[in-house]
Order: C-alpha cells, then structure tokens, then sequence
C-alpha cells in the first residue's frame, strides 16, 4: 500500500467521523441512502446508492435489534462486515480489546456484557473517530450506568496496551487496512493474556481480485482492496504462534451488499472477469484463535 493510499484512507475515516462526507458523498447514518440523495452505503464503501440502512445490515450480520436500539444514536456508522462481540462470547469481567473501534458501535455493546468488573477499550488511529466515541461515551454511560469503557489513539501495528493485558481482542472490518498484517497478528498475541482469545471479523478473499480493483481508493476505504486469501491469514496466525485457528467463511455480508446494489460492489463487478461476482471473490470471515497458555 503507497503512503497516499494509507493517507486517503485515514482522511475517509476522518470525514466519516466529521461530517459524513468522503469523496463527494452525504453520509446519513440514520436513513437508507439512495442514488438520488447521495446517500452513503454501509459497510464502509461510503459511496452512495444503498436502499438498507445501518441498522438493517447490523441486524442481518446477527446483531441484537434491542441493543442496537439501546446504542448512542452516532455509534453505528454502518462500517461493519460482522459480529465480532457475539464470536467472542463476552464473559463477565472480561478485559477486551477493540481494533479500529471507530464511533464506539462495538465498543458500546461489549460493555454491558463484560459489566462492572470487565473493561472495554477502542483502539482508532483516527482523532476525529476517537472524538465521536469519546462523546458518545456520556450516552452510553447514561444509559447502563457503567463506566466500563475508554478510546485510546494509537495504530493497530503498535497497540497502545501492556503486554499480557487483555483476555480478548475483537476487531469489526479493520485488519484489512493494514499493509502489515503479520505485525497486526503479533501486537494482539503480545497484549492477550495466555488462553486469552481473538474473535475478529474481518473481509478475506476467496482468490486474488485483479489488480484494477486496488486502483480503487474506495476499495480500500470499504475494506476489499486490502484483503488477503483466507490461507494468508491462516498462515500468519500460526507464524506469531496462536493455536485453535478457526477461520469461518460467510458470504451474508457481501451477498446484502451486491444484492443492494451497493455502488463499490458494482464497480468491483464490471472489473471482474465475465460470467464472476464479487461473491466468488470477497467473503467475510470470522477469525477465532487464542493464545498458548504456556
């Protein structure tokens, strides 16, 4: 990945966060998006045309819709791909880590789950996403009446958490941005405590896109340009040295997206071979392992 294409990415997070605009386009968290409005679609693409809105998708991706309804109105961005707290089966007093936690939307319902006696930080290389969170925090708090959960700036190659200090790491569409994936896997071995475990949903590719498709800075705000083979990743959870390595296809997320005719899948579409659909290339995947208790 070029240093512009890692700088366009951190600005369409940033625009996200601040206005809703990134590449021309209104982002309106809160409605469906059309072609005529110029609506930003979920998922991250954030280039309009969406007829679901984030909460749809969110509900379709296996989340609660009466904790969905219990969010901080700004939380869910509708950036997506999974359900990274659900994977994890959130314990009581559990310490937890999220990566790229954005406006907080994961942060916020992992926090019920872990309680008073657990923790829930958000990690976001963006200020302008830790500013959202940071405001959403005095909702959140309002509403469950915890005080369980902080926003900490800091890049997921370099996590701003001591070692040994968290029993899961979660992650919602965030992996793939990085263009040094191997040293991502490395900082969450090194911050989970021996047993702690990862549940991160993240998009992988089922074979390699054709080049044209990482020309596309939207396809890599919207998470399809950065992704690698499932067998990639495998590989480099067992290089760090994690162990019960569960990597879990499910097409629901891409197949809502082309099924809606979201504007950066149909133009992932027309770059692919004749006769292809997205679906035979991009896939979610749930990642599960944990860390060697010895």
């Amino acid at each position: 990945m070029s240093d512009d294409m890692q700088k366009a990415i951190r600005e369409g997070y940033s625009e996200i966060a601040k206005s809703g605009v990134w590449l021309g386009q209104q982002f309106e968290p809160e409605v469906s998006g059309s072609a005529d409005d110029g609506g930003c679609c979920v998922g991250g693409s954030c280039c309009g045309g969406l007829t679901l809105d984030v909460d749809d998708l969110a509900e379709k991706l296996g989340y609660d819709p009466n904790e969905l309804a219990r969010l901080p109105k700004d939380a869910n961005l509708g950036l997506s791909c999974g359900n990274p707290a659900a994977i994890g089966s959130l314990e009581e007093g559990d310490i937890v880590l999220d990566l790229g936690s954005g406006a907080g939307f994961d942060v916020f319902l992992s926090g019920p789950k872990v309680g008073a006696t657990g923790r829930v930080i958000g990690v976001d290389m963006t200020s302008d996403m830790l500013n959202k969170a940071r405001a959403n925090t005095k909702d959140y708090e309002a509403a469950t009446g915890l005080a369980n959960v902080e926003f900490r700036l800091g890049e997921i190659e370099h996590l701003p958490t001591a070692d040994n200090s968290v029993d899961v790491v979660i992650s919602n569409c965030v992996v793939n941005l990085s263009s040094r994936k191997t040293e991502v896997w490395a900082e969450v071995l090194r911050a989970l405590t021996p047993g702690g475990r990862v549940a991160i949903s993240d998009i992988a590719l089922l074979k390699p896109l054709p080049e044209a498709v990482g020309q596309l800075a939207e396809a890599w705000v919207g998470c399809i340009a950065g992704a690698v083979l499932v067998d990639e990743t495998r590989r480099a959870l067992e290089e760090v040295g994690f162990t019960a390595i569960e990597l879990i296809p499910d097409d629901t997320y891409v197949r809502t997206l082309v099924e809606a005719d979201d504007p950066l899948y149909r133009k992932v579409q027309d770059l692919l071979p004749e006769g292809s659909t997205a679906t035979d290339y991009i896939t979610s995947l749930e990642v599960r392992a944990s860390k060697p208790t010895g």
